[in-house]
């Protein structure tokens, strides 16, 4: 299955969807900061799962019709930073989207998520992620669960790695890459992390109007299932040492 994740930067890039999916032809898109009130109910081959609702910029879940059918859609609220407490950029910071794939004969929970910006300590962020991954296991209990997005963990990413692999999850980077801004904040922004799935590729695409380039996962199921029901991620976490963050 393809997967596109894209943080549009205050929805400035939203005029760049159609191309992209018409270009990629992913079988879901996942977004952040996009204008909920504004999203199209189709964008080209794709339907609208969901969006958040308590912030206009926010998430979204598009997924392919003619493979997919959507179960169940839940948004959820995260542990916030203080930059959420005094400006409320942000009440939910992740969307998770229950699937039925009619080619697999099988289900999967694909998510969408943001983390606190890089005002908040990882810490908070890493907190942010756990408390993720333990709500989309609510929504499909022992599934194979993908989650894209922009984690805003640009340093220490060795830490984060070990950190989700202690819960049976796999950190994935993509080929090169996601974020520019200022010339001076560089690196790996918007990752995925997965159980139940082997990550075959992660693409860094093209860079629009956002100051994130999008990524284009590629994953397919993985056979090994652990004594827990879950399956294992079956690849390694691409390294995450050297560029990560670049001034």
């Amino acid at each position: 299955m393809r997967v596109i994740s894209y943080n549009l930067r205050k929805n400035r890039a939203s005029v760049e969807l159609e191309a992209l999916v018409n270009r990629y032809n992913p079988d879901m898109l996942c977004l952040q900061e996009a204008d909920t009130l504004a999203l199209p109910a189709e964008i080209s081959t794709l339907h609208l799962a969901d969006a958040t609702s308590r912030n206009r910029l926010g998430l979204a879940l598009y997924y392919r019709r003619d493979r997919f059918a959507a179960v169940q859609t839940r948004t959820f609220a995260l542990k916030k930073s203080l930059h959420d407490r005094l400006l409320t950029p942000a009440h939910e910071r992740l969307i998770g989207t229950r699937l039925k794939d009619h080619a697999a004969d099988r289900e999967l929970v694909v998510a969408s998520f943001h983390a606190a910006p890089l005002t908040a300590r990882n810490s908070l962020r890493r907190n942010q992620i756990r408390s993720a991954h333990e709500e989309l296991h609510t929504l499909g209990p022992g599934l194979p669960t993908l989650m894209v997005g922009d984690y805003n963990y640009p340093l220490f990413k060795e830490n984060l790695s070990e950190n989700v692999q202690s819960r049976g999850y796999d950190l994935t980077l993509s080929d090169s890459r996601t974020y520019t801004r200022y010339k001076v904040f560089r690196g790996h922004y918007d990752l995925a992390t997965s159980i139940g799935l082997s990550i075959d590729s992660i693409e860094t695409l093209p860079r629009g109007t956002s100051d994130h380039m999008p990524i284009l996962v590629n994953a397919t199921y993985s056979d090994a299932v652990t004594p827990n029901g879950l399956e294992p991620g079956g690849q390694q976490p691409a390294p995450v040492s050297g560029d990560g963050f670049t001034i």
